[in-house]
């Protein structure tokens, strides 16, 4: 039996999310507790009309994505992660999401023990498109992309 993911883990933000980024403006500013460089190891990222995606890449030299991680302050938890759903038109078991909103360990920059949080990763159908004609962004870092 596996056992449930706790309710309230960080988010892992790799595109528009990311401070300086116009929906982290919108969704984040102030509802946040930290907010710290870190990695998506065995992901890699790919240009999207407009944001990025995420795909898992597990073994794949090199695949990482880089991003932040969000902390949310308590109070501000449940709302924000009903606003994140929907902004990435998240809906659980739904064969039409775009992304997937699953837990996956993620490593500050800074260092320290490996984090687990949610991050939004390609779903199975967006992923198996963009590992056949999608464009990769050279070291996963969407920001470093223009």
């Amino acid at each position: 039996m596996i056992a449930a993911e706790p309710r309230e883990l960080p988010f892992f933000v790799y595109g528009t999310l990311r401070p300086g980024e116009v929906n982290h403006d919108l969704l984040l500013r102030g509802r946040t507790l930290r907010e710290e460089p870190a990695r998506l190891v065995g992901a890699l990222l790919y240009d999207g009309p407009g944001y990025p995606y995420a795909v898992e890449a597990p073994g794949e030299a090199g695949a990482t994505v880089a991003g932040e991680l969000v902390t949310a302050r308590p109070e501000a938890y449940a709302r924000l992660l009903a606003e994140l759903d929907r902004l990435e038109e998240y809906v659980p078991g739904d064969p039409r999401n775009l992304y997937e909103r699953v837990a996956r360990e993620v490593v500050r920059v800074a260092g320290s023990a490996p984090v687990r949080a949610w991050v939004y990763l390609a779903a199975p159908g967006v992923a198996a498109g963009l590992r056949a004609r999608g464009k990769p962004i050279e070291g996963g870092d969407w920001l470093a992309r223009r």
